[in-house]
């Protein structure tokens, strides 16, 4: 890993001297076991108890006053459109990679970015047959990774492909943070963003920070995933994140021999959760396993197999996003 990248990726966590983490200097963390405000306190009792009341309403009125982060939109992009799941094993990452290589193909005219979000399990660099550490500019910013015409920016390209990222919450957003602000994406129409499983503190920093045109939300049948997908529509709802619809993955299986078909996961499980939530089905996709080789490859349907019904869907897909999706900006 080049030596400029993994400074940066360790400077995201804070993990570097002089950005802000290790541990408190010695003359300020008190004798052992002692809190700073024990330590410090002329006296105990209800004086002390008192005043530590007043302080703790001080600092709650002050968060509440700042109310939530100001929105800021990312520079050079046009409209952002995150792809999200409750649940992960959905096939919500293979759904973001051809939903923008389908986007990209439909009109060449528009220039397309991918930010895998996912810190710890980044899956875009393989699934895009990426490999290697972005350049910085003069301007310390990181060029985004390019194959089949995609800029694309991951996590992954900043660590080992096995090491594992033991980080704790703050660290992942100081490194989200790090994604959206300190990368050269030029001029993009649409940037993708292949969101992580669930509903925490990643999927929150990113809605409540940049402006985002539209969620699709990825589910298969089945009624444990559609449970975490109805929580996941719902988060987005309450951060004002319009949610331009669902997508029912994995919806039917064809044998290849005698093109028998069965509902693995069951049968217009999404289609009902979209009548509850009163959203629409942005399309179909099989359960095919050229859909599963070809990203396993680095080679995505949507370029490897462009006229299989596998790609016709993720091209309907796209087609319906941008139906849904306000005017851009000039």
């Amino acid at each position: 890993m080049g030596g400029a990248a993994w400074r940066w990726a360790l400077r995201a966590a804070r993990l570097l001297p002089g950005a802000g983490g290790g541990r408190a200097p010695a003359a300020r963390r008190g004798r052992p076991g002692c809190a700073p405000a024990a330590c410090a306190a002329p006296s105990a009792g209800s004086a002390f108890s008192s005043s530590g009341d007043e302080a703790l309403r001080d600092k709650r009125a002050r968060i509440l006053s700042r109310g939530l982060p100001k929105q800021k939109p990312i520079e050079g992009v046009k409209q952002v459109v995150v792809v999200a799941s409750g649940k992960g094993g959905v096939g919500k990452s293979t759904t973001a990679v051809n939903i923008a290589l389908a986007l990209a193909a439909n009109d060449s005219a528009k220039e397309v970015g991918l930010l895998d979000a996912d810190i710890y399990g980044p899956s875009i660099p393989k699934m895009m047959n990426l490999k290697g550490n972005p350049e910085l500019t003069p301007k310390n910013l990181m060029r985004p990774l390019k194959n089949y015409g995609i800029a694309c920016m991951s996590m992954g390209f900043l660590i080992e492909e096995t090491a594992p990222v033991v980080w704790r919450g703050l660290m992942v957003m100081s490194a989200v943070e790090k994604l959206l602000r300190q990368v050269d994406w030029g001029q993009l129409d649409y940037l993708v963003i292949d969101m992580p499983p669930g509903t925490g503190d990643v999927q929150l920093s990113v809605s409540q920070n940049i402006p985002i045109a539209g969620a699709v939300i990825v589910s298969t049948p089945q009624d444990v995933a559609l449970l975490d997908a109805h929580k996941g529509a719902e988060m987005f709802r309450k951060v004002h994140v319009p949610v331009l619809g669902l997508v029912q993955n994995m919806s039917v299986f064809q044998c290849p021999k005698c093109k028998h078909e069965t509902h693995i996961f069951g049968t217009d499980g999404v289609k009902d959760l979209a009548k509850t939530l009163g959203l629409d089905i942005l399309g179909d996709v099989p359960l095919h396993i050229n859909i599963r080789e070809t990203c396993d490859s680095g080679q995505p349907v949507v370029i490897s197999q462009p006229q299989s019904d596998a790609a016709k869907a993720y091209h309907k897909i796209a087609m319906e996003i941008l139906r849904r999706l306000p005017v851009p900006p000039a």
